[in-house]
């Protein structure tokens, strides 16, 4: 990563979340066996330092991932549990039905993540255990300079555990980002003494279920989202965690059966509305695969085997939204057009100087978009594949198969 930063800060990225870079003994890292030591497949720490601090000299921030539902077979607590079983000290630190610890007809005499016997389940409300876990969490904040993490199984931790550990990180940095992974409706953990966001994969299925799978119409999706936004707090909406895909899905591109046309669609809506889009490495540059191992394959690094016009596509769209503060989260969501069974849709973002119209035709046939307009001149921002008129306030927009288009204008200060 240090020997790519330049690539990074190209495609416009101001943020780099990383999945487990502690001590473990598997190719995922999710069974920590140090929550203080880096594993040596990446380095140490001071190439962690280094790292950091070449990312905030371009104005990038890095987010950590912290497994603290669960910690490795290799952790020390759990190999003295292993070895002296009721008489370790640590006997407390897990959840313990049966002594000796063992696996019986597939399932572990211990609670673990899943039944991954290498992954015991970590007891959070023991007073040791969130003492070591909030030391750990502090530390890497203070002593190498992460600006927030992401929190594993984060809906299977006690809830007081995260009390206690926003507490603790927001004191190390206020600007900390806490990020709990929830895979369902999560507004228990947005009520801002948790999360400040969670991975939103309720947005990614309702992106994903219109512009992709096409399982769902437009006022359909337009429900969805509306549904979301009704749930969580506005501060919460404008630093969701939006992704599209993950370590844990098949890829973008897998999911799209190759079509990049649904997939640009999928990620100008990301781009466009409130919250902070997530792109799953390599994606920007046609990276596909299934469910893991597939979807976790390596960087592609070499230029020549990389789809450059894709990633143009994303260092625009990128640019598009650094560039208009109305695409963030100052900017208001609106619907204009989401019809029952239909495939277009068209939502505005505004703020108090610019109103963005963003269209989209997911349909193999042309379709003409119209909308009122009043007298407000439009300037295309960002498509160039459609065709626009207007006439008596009426603005039409044709849009090809699976085209779209964003228009803005300026906002009346009177």
């Amino acid at each position: 990563m240090i020997d790519h930063l330049d690539y990074i800060s190209d495609l416009g990225i101001n943020a780099i979340y990383f999945t487990p870079i502690f001590e473990a003994t598997t190719n995922h890292k999710y069974d920590t066996e140090d929550y203080l030591r880096v594993d040596r497949h990446f380095g140490d720490e001071d190439t962690v330092k280094r790292l950091v601090e070449l990312c905030h000299a371009r104005g990038i921030r890095v987010l950590l991932d912290a497994v603290f539902n669960h910690s490795g077979k290799t952790f020390a607590p759990f190999v003295d549990v292993q070895k002296n079983g009721e008489q370790s000290k640590y006997k407390d630190w897990f959840h313990v039905h049966e002594y000796p610890l063992d696996v019986k007809d597939g399932i572990p005499t211990y609670e673990t993540f899943g039944f991954e016997a290498h992954m015991p389940k970590l007891n959070t409300e023991n007073a040791e255990v969130k003492a070591y876990l909030l030391e750990v969490a502090e530390y890497w904040i203070k002593e190498v300079g992460a600006d927030g993490w992401r929190l594993d199984v984060a809906d299977e931790v006690d809830d007081a555990f995260w009390r206690d550990f926003r507490r603790v990180v927001k004191a190390a940095n206020p600007d900390a980002y806490i990020l709990g992974e929830v895979w369902n409706e999560s507004s228990a953990w947005l009520q801002g003494d948790q999360f400040d966001a969670s991975m939103n994969y309720p947005f990614t299925d309702a992106v994903n279920a219109f512009f992709v799978k096409n399982t769902m119409h437009a006022e359909q999706f337009a429900n969805s989202i509306g549904r979301q936004l009704s749930r969580y707090p506005l501060q919460a909406s404008e630093v969701a965690f939006n992704l599209l895909d993950s370590h844990d899905t098949p890829r973008l591109l897998t999911l799209c059966e190759g079509d990049q046309r649904k997939m640009k669609l999928a990620a100008l809506f990301q781009f466009s509305y409130m919250g902070a889009p997530c792109i799953y490495y390599g994606d920007e540059i046609g990276m596909d695969g299934e469910h893991d191992p597939g979807c976790r394959k390596c960087m592609e690094w070499d230029e020549a085997k990389q789809d450059r016009e894709l990633l143009d596509f994303y260092q625009k769209l990128i640019s598009l939204r650094h560039a208009h503060p109305a695409l963030r989260a100052e900017g208001t969501v609106r619907f204009l057009q989401a019809r029952p069974d239909g495939s277009q849709l068209v939502f505005e973002r505004q703020n108090e100087e610019e109103r963005i119209l963003v269209l989209f035709n997911r349909s193999e046939e042309t379709a003409i978009v119209e909308l009122e307009a009043g007298d407000e001149e439009w300037t295309e921002l960002f498509g160039g594949n459609h065709r626009t008129a207007k006439e008596d306030g009426v603005l039409a927009i044709e849009l090809p198969a699976y085209g779209y288009a964003v228009l803005s204008t300026a906002v009346s200060q009177n």
